[in-house]
């Protein structure tokens, strides 16, 4: 009962998406130097929180945070990130650690909304 969006390839057409809603939970890649498919909640209150860009070529979240909170108050955000090793070449495929990392991103995102549904 949430709406859901792949924001993979959005860049800045989702900036909107930010000033529609009070709460979000964000699913990221990062470079984290984490071991590959590690899975982290942070809770982002300045763009400076959130991780930089994978690639030069593209919109990454930081950058789409950083414009809205130009243009106004950033909802609530929880981020989750995955930690992944390199960038891939462009795939719909997942690496093995981020596929295996798949159940516990989904875990982590019903206990966030549960903890948000009984306050």
């Amino acid at each position: 009962d949430v709406p859901l969006v792949d924001g993979g390839t959005g860049g800045f057409h989702l900036l909107s998406l930010l000033h529609d809603h009070k709460e979000m939970i964000l699913i990221d890649a990062t470079l984290d130097g984490a071991a590959p498919g590690t899975v982290r909640v942070l809770h982002p209150r300045f763009a400076s929180d959130f991780p930089r860009s994978l690639s030069a070529h593209d919109i990454g979240l930081r950058d789409l945070v950083e414009a809205a909170v130009l243009t106004g108050p950033l909802p609530r955000i929880d981020l989750i990130t995955v930690s992944i090793p390199t960038i891939n070449p462009m795939t719909m495929e997942l690496s093995p650690p981020v596929a295996a990392a798949i159940p516990e991103v989904v875990r982590t995102v019903r206990e966030l909304l549960q903890k948000k549904r009984t306050g």
